[in-house]
């Protein structure tokens, strides 16, 4: 239990709390539809909680209410006078059992820790469940290690490599595995032009990520699992300024090998997200990361091998200070180079930044294939803490650049044709947002629609938080974050978290922005009955791998396996277009089609590239599904037909995707 507010709820999440009287209409936050909490007000005059706000802003950049462009930034403070009126609202001690009380809203938290004798039982009874266990460092990270196959300790195939490396390997990723397809690494027809081009180079790399708070997220999103198509466990994003972005090491794409010593290239997608979301000070992670094509010769290799990878952090004391950093991009290679420290500037002070050094990220936002422009920008909108990774080669003088900070690199050739690709297979094209498939393909979930229909008084809340919506950047349906114990949906016990909200009352919710879900949520919640229509997304698997893991510490949402379980008329599809040189892989690998032993499996994008079109794009995702291309369907095509038609395409090809959000760990 919160020790704040004596009820249970996640540690990123608001408190709560029972309040003695109906709470007026302006002290209510229009995000979660409870009291405000840390209330913030908006430039546009609008106020919300601080934490509904901050986790809105994350993933959203306008105001819920009138949608005008907003960032966090702009947000200040609420007066004294507002704050003052909020903490002196009039709530009931948690523990009315063994107590009666009512306080002001600000008095509750010192009054369970000298006066509740609930909350005083409670402590007394924590404290002795907790003394008996005093486990060492030894132990299991979490109960799913258990469940882990005896065969995964020992890896098979390609990862192999893993257990005899220290340190790093480079390996050769020109043979495909097993069923992949990948279009990245086939050779074209100007083969004898990229003689040196012929082979994808990845390298193991182990690495340890520090958290000063064991139990604070490590911000990334992760893909895949053996009971997917893709296998692996594939970094999908890395969320910025979080504990893996100030890292800088680990970057989309990546594979995860081990976790703390614990090989999960053969586990389940729910086994691998309770083994990231082990809490504890230092997490050692074994990843695989792709480098690109081969295309240097031996001597230009080894040099690189004498490169020094060196964090440096510079904190600004507004975000208006200039670091006094000039950034260049050289005309012979890719990536942003450090001209020349401003003297006296931030960066100068500090000392540990130096000229020639190539900046490869910048608040964990990859820029080896970046601009200046966009490292530019990165800094300016930082508040205090710019976190840099560069690579420095001692001895190695940066030749006479032009100060065009935006001079062209010659050596990207990503010119694209305006004739476009070459036609494909005569096919019937689909120019509709949803394609129709298999409703639920992903082994052991599936969907279930449900009516719940209840009486409740008109002043009476649901009780619900929702995500979602069609203006959130992965397009989500409207789902349940949170059923509070203060509304009658906690006390009907029919509508879940993770849920699927299709309708209230007659009214679709399926294709509503968030605001607009919020809205007609509420404008039905002052009815007396209120009839919702909802998608439970149902494991059919054992308990061993429930939908609910372990997540105290993790602010929640839905596993990206389970939205693979969802029917198709709540995907939304939307059309990424690259366009290449002539000379050029498109970048990606593909898993899945067509197979007699498993029958029609949805194509996922397994891995991209660095260095080519689909990484330089930055739309697509590790774990999209393809559905069309060139607006021919996908499904019930094998590897052998739908690789024919991506080779095909010479200068410009047009995927339609669907892409779900990766599980936060």
């Amino acid at each position: 239990l919160c020790s704040e507010c004596g009820q249970s709820h996640l540690v990123l999440d608001n408190h709560l709390y029972n309040f003695q009287d109906e709470v007026d209409d302006e002290l209510i936050c229009h995000i979660c539809l409870q009291p405000l909490l840390q209330p913030m007000d908006t430039p546009c005059g609008h106020t919300y909680c601080f934490k509904c706000l901050e986790n809105f802003m994350q993933e959203y950049s306008f105001c819920p209410m009138d949608r005008k462009k907003l960032s966090f930034q702009q947000c200040h403070k609420s007066s004294l006078l507002v704050r003052n009126l909020l903490d002196k609202l009039l709530v009931l001690c948690p523990f009315k059992a063994e107590c009666q009380q009512t306080m002001q809203r600000c008095e509750l938290e010192a009054h369970l820790h000298n006066r509740c004798p609930g909350f005083k039982k409670y402590k007394s009874e924590l404290q002795r469940k907790r003394n008996p266990i005093s486990k060492g460092k030894e132990d299991p990270p979490t109960k799913g290690e258990t469940n882990t196959p005896k065969d995964a300790e020992v890896p098979s195939g390609g990862s192999s490599l893993v257990a005899e490396s220290s340190g790093a390997a480079v390996v050769s990723l020109g043979t495909a595995e097993p069923g992949l397809v990948n279009p990245a690494f086939e050779e074209t027809e100007e083969g004898e032009s990229l003689i040196h081009k012929t082979s994808l180079v990845a390298e193991t790399t182990t690495i340890e990520i520090h958290r000063e708070d064991p139990e604070e997220e490590l911000g990334m999103r992760i893909v895949g699992g053996k009971d997917t198509p893709l296998g692996n466990i594939v970094v999908q994003e890395v969320l910025r300024d979080s504990v893996v972005a100030a890292d800088g090491r680990i970057a989309p794409g990546d594979h995860i090998l081990e976790v703390n010593g614990v090989n999960i290239s053969s586990v389940t997608h729910c086994q691998a997200v309770s083994f990231l979301r082990h809490p504890g000070p230092v997490l050692h992670l074994m990843v695989l990361q792709e480098k690109g094509f081969s295309n240097k010769t031996a001597q230009q290799d080894s040099g690189s091998a004498n490169r020094e990878v060196i964090h440096v952090t510079l904190v600004k004391r507004d975000r208006s200070e200039p670091l006094g950093i000039k950034l260049i991009r050289k005309t012979d290679e890719a990536g942003i180079f450090i001209l020349d420290l401003l003297e006296g500037g931030l960066a100068a002070k500090n000392g540990r930044l130096s000229r020639n050094d190539r900046v490869l990220s910048i608040n964990g936002q990859d820029l080896r294939q970046g601009t200046p422009e966009a490292a530019a920008q990165i800094i300016q909108t930082t508040e205090s803490r710019v976190n840099f990774v560069i690579l420095r080669q001692p001895g190695v003088q940066l030749p006479e650049p032009t100060e065009d900070g935006s001079s062209s690199n010659s050596s990207s050739s990503s010119s694209s044709s305006s004739n476009g690709g070459s036609p494909v297979h005569h096919r019937r094209r689909l120019d509709q947002n949803h394609y129709r498939r298999k409703s639920t393909y992903q082994k052991g979930y599936a969907s279930h629609e449900k009516t719940v229909a209840i009486k409740k008084e008109p002043k009476e809340s649901l009780g619900i938080t929702i995500g979602g919506g069609r203006d959130n950047k992965n397009k989500l349906p409207i789902y349940v974050t949170s059923v509070q114990p203060i509304g009658c949906l906690f006390r009907d016990g029919r509508i879940k978290r993770g849920d699927v909200l299709l309708s209230i009352n007659g009214i679709d919710l399926t294709h509503l922005n968030y605001y607009e879900a919020v809205s007609a949520l509420k404008s039905n919640a002052a009815s007396h009955s209120v009839t919702l229509k909802a998608l439970e997304i149902l494991s059919l698997n054992s308990p061993e791998t429930p939908l609910d893991i372990r997540e105290q510490g993790f602010s929640w949402s839905p596993l990206w396996i389970t939205w693979l379980g969802l029917p198709s008329y709540l995907h939304f599809c939307q059309d990424i277009v690259l366009s290449k040189g002539n000379l050029e892989s498109w970048g990606f690998s593909i898993v899945g089609g067509f197979e007699e032993s498993k029958g029609n499996q949805p194509f996922f994008i397994k891995t991209i590239v660095p260095g080519t079109p689909a990484f330089r794009d930055r739309k697509l995702k590790c774990g999209d599904e393809i559905v069309a291309v060139n607006g021919v369907p996908a499904i019930g095509m094998s590897n052998a037909e739908l690789i024919p038609m991506l080779k095909e395409q010479r200068n410009k090809v047009t995927l339609t995707v669907v892409s779900w959000p990766g599980s936060l760990v």
